[in-house]
């Protein structure tokens, strides 16, 4: 398979610029990948690429926090609302306005796409979440499973400075600390020092944190509807972060027609470390629900 080089582009929201990275034919079937924490676009070049070759336009924006240009300060500009609009902002402007898409997303990229999938169904194809539920379900989880004990660093990150002070890069290339945290949790060495390098800028790091202590300071995830679009939900049993019962209430948020796929031997970070099962099972996904 040949190794396609993306082109980055520019999507705009009230004063924000986003970052955006292009693969695929211009005129293919839009898909919008949405990354989480702490990683870039850049995390989802191997299942790009794989989709790219396959005839389909990907849109991999740096979300808020991590485009340079698109870093508001204080938590209240982290509630998911506004990464929901944020996105909807970045397929106005590079597909068109109102345009549909085929949604995927990971980790925190997945309770963006679940919220905009719920909330503008009228705006997504196809819903691919990976590792992590509906905000409801999640939120459910922390207190009637041991969601809540694998979620610790969720309320370490709600302190002050300290978590910043924990995993800054001290004036250095990346921040080792943050290196070490990501391989225990299954990380390859050379993903690890990437995603840490974007996060090298202290504003980067705290705006990254910030995902964390906004989600406390938006509104429930119960007051979603549910989803009524064709949905797929990948998690994998290596996943240190997102506990099976984390997921056994997925199907409860989803009307449409649902899927659930368990990846054996994967840890939490499936685009890196799996971008062909990824990628298969999206495009099998698509495949099956067309417009």
């Amino acid at each position: 398979m040949a190794v396609l080089n993306a082109s980055v582009r520019s999507a705009n929201r009230d004063g924000l610029t986003f970052d955006v990275r292009e693969l695929g034919p211009p005129g293919g079937d839009p898909v919008l990948l949405l990354h989480g924490f702490p990683q870039r676009g850049d995390s989802w070049h191997g299942v790009a690429n794989r989709l790219a070759e396959s005839g389909f336009r990907t849109l991999a924006p740096d979300q808020r926090g991590y485009s340079p240009r698109a870093r508001p300060a204080g938590r209240n500009a982290y509630r998911l609302g506004e990464m929901v609009d944020d996105a909807l902002a970045v397929v106005d402007e590079l597909v068109g306005p109102g345009a549909r898409v085929h949604l995927v997303g990971h980790d925190w990229g997945a309770a963006v796409a679940w919220r905009l999938a719920a909330r503008h169904g009228e705006r997504v194809r196809t819903l691919t979440a990976v590792s992590v539920p509906p905000p409801a379900a999640y939120l459910r989880s922390l207190v009637t499973t041991r969601q809540g004990l694998a979620s610790w660093y969720v309320y370490a990150f709600q302190l002050p400075w300290l978590p910043e002070r924990l995993l800054g890069a001290n004036g250095g290339p990346f921040s080792r600390r943050l290196v070490a945290s990501l391989r225990r949790t299954g990380q390859s060495k050379e993903a690890a020092q990437r995603d840490a390098a974007g996060l090298a800028d202290p504003a980067a790091l705290k705006a990254a944190i910030n995902w964390y202590r906004g989600v406390f300071s938006g509104p429930p995830g119960d007051t979603d509807p549910p989803v009524q679009v064709p949905t797929l939900f990948v998690w994998s049993d290596g996943d240190t972060a997102l506990t099976r019962q984390s997921t056994e209430l997925v199907h409860k948020h989803v009307t449409g027609p649902f899927r659930y796929v368990e990846l054996r031997g994967v840890s939490h970070w499936i685009p890196d470390e799996a971008p062909d099962q990824l990628a298969d099972l999206i495009l099998e996904h698509v495949a099956e629900h067309p417009a």
